[in-house]
């Protein structure tokens, strides 16, 4: 099979690029006429930009919730990164008074994080539905449910209808270092995220599993009496994703097996900017052929496969 590079972005932590592919046509000789081949990528660029952002917030959320910190997209105080100054970052503010509430507040002037990103605004989280006396994110019964401020990341304005992530662990797990069980959440989501420079709005919704799926590393998971160590923490996804992209187009998506790898941070500059490094998406734009999207077999760079209608395009991220 022919394999034709391209150059694209496709935006991993919270947002992206655009996915350019050089359109090309193929004559047929003996009818003399032309067909266009079908290399459209805008329906899975902007589900793409929707899945890195809603991940993020949930991360955010899991390591504010663990540690009253943020460990990997770095706290007020913390300001180099690889050698470069990098701008005080977000604040993680508890409501107090015996409210299950925290929000982690990025400013108003541009906190650019140890991935990358410049963020501003409020994400606001509440545990306030939690079971079973579950207070942390790897307590099973945990509940979050999201909400958003004038949340703005690289000039794409993120607003959440709803995001609701719950740990659907077993509750008889051990509290030992090694339970014998992947901590397991379930994550549902409704965003909007409004596009710079007047490009309109990806609306996208979803329903996931997220699998910590390194819970028997002990320098992951200590246990349920100490926090995780995100910075080692390998998650796996699976579910489906729907909705529509920046020009009004549906679509639908389903992820297996997607694995993001903390421990993987092509960028030294980027020190956490964590691409997927294995695993496919599956995306169906309304009328036309299923785009597949595969991450590779688990190496640590920022290089996928889109396959339409069996032809390949290698895809660099950025």
């Amino acid at each position: 099979m022919k394999i034709t590079k391209i150059t694209t972005a496709i935006a991993l932590l919270f947002l992206i690029g655009t996915m350019t592919i050089v359109s090309c046509k193929k004559k047929t000789e003996e009818t003399n006429t032309t067909t266009t081949t079908d290399d459209e990528q805008n329906t899975a660029n902007d589900n793409n930009v929707s899945e890195n952002t809603a991940s993020d917030i949930e991360a955010i959320g899991a390591q504010a919730s663990e540690n009253s910190v943020l460990t990997t997209y770095r706290s007020a105080g913390e300001a180099q990164v690889g050698g470069i100054d990098i701008a005080p970052c977000a604040t993680v503010i508890p409501a107090g008074g015996g409210l299950k509430t925290f929000t982690v507040d990025f400013g108003t002037t541009g906190c650019t994080g140890a991935d990358g990103r410049t963020r501003t605004g409020k994400l606001i989280y509440d545990y306030s539905g939690s079971t079973n006396n579950a207070i942390f994110y790897r307590n099973p019964g945990f509940k979050l449910n999201i909400s958003s401020a004038n949340y703005v990341v690289d000039g794409y304005t993120v607003n959440i209808s709803n995001k609701t992530i719950s740990n659907v662990t077993s509750t008889n797990i051990p509290t030992g270092v090694n339970p014998g069980t992947n901590l397991t959440w379930s994550i549902a989501a409704n965003i909007s995220i409004i596009k710079p420079n007047s490009g309109g709005t990806i609306a996208w919704t979803c329903n996931r599993t997220k699998e910590l799926i390194n819970t028997a590393d002990s320098t992951c998971y200590r246990g349920q009496n100490k926090a995780i160590v995100w910075s080692r923490a390998k998650v796996k996804l699976n579910g489906t994703a729907s909705g529509t992209n920046a020009k009004g187009e549906s679509y639908s998506a389903t992820a297996t097996d997607l694995i993001r790898d903390f421990q993987c941070a092509p960028d030294p500059l980027k020190p956490h900017r964590h691409p997927f490094v294995s695993g496919t998406i599956n995306y169906v734009p309304a009328g036309r052929a299923a785009r597949l999207i595969n991450y590779g077999s688990g190496t640590c760079d920022f290089n996928a496969v889109v396959t339409i209608n069996g032809k390949d395009y290698n895809v660099t991220l950025p």
